[in-house]
């Protein structure tokens, strides 16, 4: 008796869309896989992560600090990864001979440093499990039937299929999640992600390029805060330190339109009674140097920069500094406030925080608890992740997931 062959669609041609593919057909060789592509360009994000290297994953391999890298997603992701994890990733692209490096901040790159040696492995894997792949076709809406789902495409008559992989990526208007309210699913409203600060009324900007190897970085009025490498910019703020804090505070910041105050800390997470206490020892020791001399671990050119902010006569001797002039210094180093008007994303590298809501879907298959025989992956559900490749790794596992069991 012949075995009926199943077919299963891959709506989306980007890392969770052909992770999936891979996943459901080499779990199920005699399976049908179709990943259907709107465009003319397929694994688009992945060409441009990392700034053209693609940051395939972080050295995080314990699960339980790897989910607090997931601003939303933590809990549903930490069953997923119980599943495939950042060492199964790993793993995967090494028995394809990609092998992965780790940078000092535990960002995993290719040691090809290009994105394209993912790419290309990617599709490979396609092409030899004899995956379909369509361009140009996109899905208009999908519907139950008797049997499985049916699959109204751009371009091509309606399709049958046993079981539909949704990989469409973030995506910026709530308009795009229209199809899957009107099956039943719960949509968390779209809003930017992973963001840098806009200064517009500061002098701050003049020293673009300077980075602060550890600030600690408060919205104030909220509970978020973070601490980490901050870049200024000639628009603003950027860095670990910013932006992660803008995907902790995503939904805060946009409710406020993007218009808050920040206070940072340029010593990290220092106290302002310690910092006194390495200013007063910074002064027996160096009392006779002029106040250009840096007293601590912040870059040359922005403690030339406060100097300047804080009217200090830069050949006065720190002998000379009144106490007022300390504490005013103290105050700068600690509770610095900046007004942030707007944000600046990334084009190509966007996040967005929202899409189907998580209790839709079931986090052991990635199966929608609304419309039987419908996966999701990816950034389409409300799951996003801090830069640092937390993002590709929530690709990997939800669309490994989601193809082995479709």
């Amino acid at each position: 008796m012949r075995q009926e062959i199943k077919r299963v669609a891959v709506i989306g041609g980007g890392a969770a869309g052909f992770f999936a593919a891979i996943s459901a057909k080499t779990n199920h060789p005699n399976a049908e896989v179709i990943i259907f592509e709107k465009t003319s360009k397929v694994l688009a994000k992945v060409k441009v992560s990392g700034g053209g290297r693609c940051n395939v994953t972080h050295n995080e391999t314990e699960i339980k600090r790897l989910i607090k890298n997931y601003p939303r997603g933590e809990k549903f992701l930490r069953k997923a990864f119980y599943q495939f994890a950042v060492s199964d990733t790993i793993a995967w692209f090494e028995d394809r001979n990609v092998s992965l490096k780790v940078e000092p901040d535990n960002r995993m790159f290719p040691v090809s440093n290009t994105s394209q040696t993912i790419i290309d492995t990617l599709q490979r894997e396609v092409e030899k499990l004899g995956i379909h792949l369509k361009m140009g076709t996109g899905m208009r809406s999908i519907s139950k039937a008797s049997t499985g789902l049916n699959v109204f495409l751009t371009n091509e008559e309606n399709s049958i299929f046993d079981a539909v992989i949704v990989c469409l990526g973030g995506q910026k208007n709530e308009d795009k999640y229209a199809v899957f309210k009107e099956l039943g699913h719960t949509i968390q409203p779209p809003v930017p992600s992973l963001f840098t600060f806009n200064i517009t009324n500061s002098k701050i900007i003049e020293l673009m390029g300077t980075v602060c190897p550890l600030a600690q970085v408060k919205i104030q009025g909220t509970k978020f805060q973070n601490t980490g490498p901050l870049l200024v910019t000639h628009w603003g703020m950027s860095g670990p330190a910013i932006l992660k804090l803008s995907a902790m505070a995503a939904r805060e910041l946009a409710a406020r339109d993007y218009q808050f105050k920040i206070q940072v800390n340029w010593l990290g997470e220092t106290k302002e009674e310690e910092v006194r206490n390495i200013l007063a020892r910074f002064v027996t020791d160096n009392g006779k140097k002029q106040v250009n001399k840096n007293p601590v671990d912040i870059p040359n050119r922005l403690w030339a920069f406060f100097i300047t902010e804080l009217s200090l006569d830069e050949k006065m001797t720190w002998n000379s500094v009144d106490k007022k002039s300390k504490n005013r210094i103290v105050n700068k180093l600690v509770n610095d406030e900046f007004e942030i008007h707007k944000k600046t994303t990334f084009k190509e590298e966007f996040v967005i925080c929202g899409g189907i809501s998580l209790t839709n879907i079931d986090p052991q298959t990635m199966q929608s608890k609304v419309t039987p025989n419908l996966y999701f992956a990816g950034e389409f559900m409300d799951i996003d992740g801090v830069t640092g490749g937390f993002n590709f790794q929530a690709a990997w596992t939800t669309g490994f997931i989601s193809g082995k069991l479709a």
